[in-house]
């Protein structure tokens, strides 16, 4: 009727949707809009249309059922999954990545706090061995002085050699060079001893471990001596406490059963889609939105919850993708995935019962040689107690001394090495179990719930264990908050 249109439209949208627990979509929605134009034929110049619409939307099939729900989340799609199961796996993964890195901190810590130790011991045996290569060498340059037998030039050379071969090495032991110390994955999970570095630099890695200042005017020294204590393990037992509580086995086993939850939920999309819809709607039709006239159809609004002009729709929508191929593509892969990590488990299994069992023989092989080089070093005091009395009453020479003085210093070394070595082989053995953070008192705990976690615990036991009303009393001396909360079940008169 005119051959120059000219309007104005508006558009507004709203809408609220939920979805429960077995998949069913409820929404309530409003649709408004405004149409104003020149058109002739136009009953009103302008016209206002406001619905409310109320739907539901159920699934039988693909999409149905409380544990794909919780599984997959809203929206799935095949191959991700966001459900609330999927969200707290997750969680638990991100908790054992989180508790491998404060076994790793405080491994770490401890390979740096015997590292320390070691640097202190070897020190000690080194200023030892220099004392008394200095007292040796101020006897044979006496001699040599006075011109007397045995303080010929060559022998007082080579007591002044000996005395500063051990001046360099107490040099070194004290600042140390900044080589890499005993850590983890150096040969062993946990860290194999080193020894490397003087006591400065290992002084300073402790301090950067622990979070002290790198200097302070202060020097760190180890209190706590290694254990002189017989130990033996029990190998069954012990292998069966690793398999359970190794934090990367622990790990695993949820990346396993994500998957395995994954696959149940991915199987859900070879069924075809059938839904139930139902929708209930108000119409409203005027021409002013709210402050029209009171007349027929003067506003929309009024028109709208007059509830003259209602609609409702009851039906079943059917969706069947030809051949299904997007979810027989997407159970493959979980299917593969499954197997993946399964497989990746066994191994790990395999892979720490090895490394438990080299840890256990460290700790024997460390053990034996604690012994050894004690008897090796008694044997060396006595050796240089010996050649001191011989060279002294000449009838042992110097090179018998300064060797045998040599061999105390070695065999002194050697001894706190093994000492170290076996305390470092006992920590070992509670890092492949999984013990450490128990071995050293350091306990890891989530946060307090919510307080309706709590008054909910005893529904969902009842509807999970389908018994009578059952009864919960609180350990006694415990506080309950948060993890520490300690609900028992009181179940004997239903077992009876």
């Amino acid at each position: 009727g005119t051959r120059l249109l000219q309007q104005d439209a508006y558009v507004f949208q709203n809408q609220l949707t939920k979805r429960t627990v077995d998949g069913t979509q409820l929404s309530v929605r409003n649709f408004t809009d405004y149409d104003s134009n020149n058109a002739p034929g136009n009953l009103f110049p302008s016209a206002w249309n406001s619905n409310i619409e109320t739907e539901f939307r159920h699934p039988l099939l693909q999409g149905a059922g409380v544990d794909f729900n919780r599984i997959a989340g809203p929206g799935a799609t095949p191959g991700v999954y966001n459900g609330v199961l999927i969200a707290r796996m997750n969680t638990d993964v991100s908790l054992a990545e989180l508790e491998t890195g404060v076994r790793g901190l405080l491994s770490e810590t401890e390979n740096a706090y015997w590292d320390l130790y070691y640097a202190y011991r070897d020190l000690d045996a080194k200023l030892v061995a220099r004392n008394t290569a200095l007292e040796t060498w101020r006897k044979v340059r006496s001699l040599y002085d006075t011109g007397r037998r045995g303080g010929e030039a060559e022998k007082e050379a080579q007591a002044r050699e000996q005395f500063f071969r051990f001046e360099e090495e107490v040099q070194n032991a004290l600042a140390g060079t900044p080589l890499d110390g005993t850590r983890m994955n150096n040969g062993s999970s946990g860290g194999t001893f080193r020894g490397n570095g003087g006591v400065q630099v290992c002084e300073r890695r402790l301090r950067l471990l622990i979070g002290l200042p790198i200097a302070d005017g202060e020097l760190l020294r180890p209190q706590d001596e290694p254990t002189t204590v017989p130990v033996r393990f029990d190998w069954q037992p012990l292998v069966a406490e690793s398999l359970a509580r190794r934090v990367e086995l622990r790990r695993q086993r949820w990346i396993v059963k994500r998957r395995e939850l994954e696959l149940v939920a991915s199987r859900n999309f070879l069924l075809p889609q059938l839904d139930t819809v139902g929708r209930y709607r108000w119409r409203g039709f005027g021409d002013d939105l709210a402050d029209g006239p009171n007349i027929p159809f003067g506003s929309a609004l009024d028109t709208l919850f007059g509830g003259k002009f209602q609609e409702w729709q009851l039906g079943a929508e059917l969706n069947v993708p030809l051949g299904f191929r997007r979810g027989h593509a997407a159970v493959k892969s979980a299917q593969w995935q499954l197997s993946r990590e399964r497989a990746l488990l066994h191994e790990m299994e395999r892979q720490v019962v090895h490394d438990l069992s080299t840890a256990a023989a460290e700790a024997d092989r460390t053990q034996f040689v604690v012994q050894t080089t004690l008897n090796r070093r008694t044997a060396a005091f006595q050796q240089v107690m010996a050649t001191q009395a011989a060279f002294d009453a000449d009838q042992a020479t110097l090179d018998y001394l300064l060797e045998a003085q040599r061999m105390a210093a070695d065999a002194d070394i050697r001894f706190h090495r093994a000492r170290v070595e076996h305390a470092i082989s006992l920590k070992n053995v509670q890092f492949e179990a999984g013990t450490l953070l128990q071995y050293n008192g350091v306990d890891m705990a989530e946060g307090p719930w919510s307080e309706k976690a709590y008054l909910d615990a005893p529904k969902n036991a009842r509807s999970l264990l389908n018994v009578g009303p059952i009864n919960y009393i609180l350990s006694p001396g415990r506080k309950v908050t948060g993890s520490q909360a300690m609900l028992l079940p009181v179940l004997e008169e239903q077992a009876a």
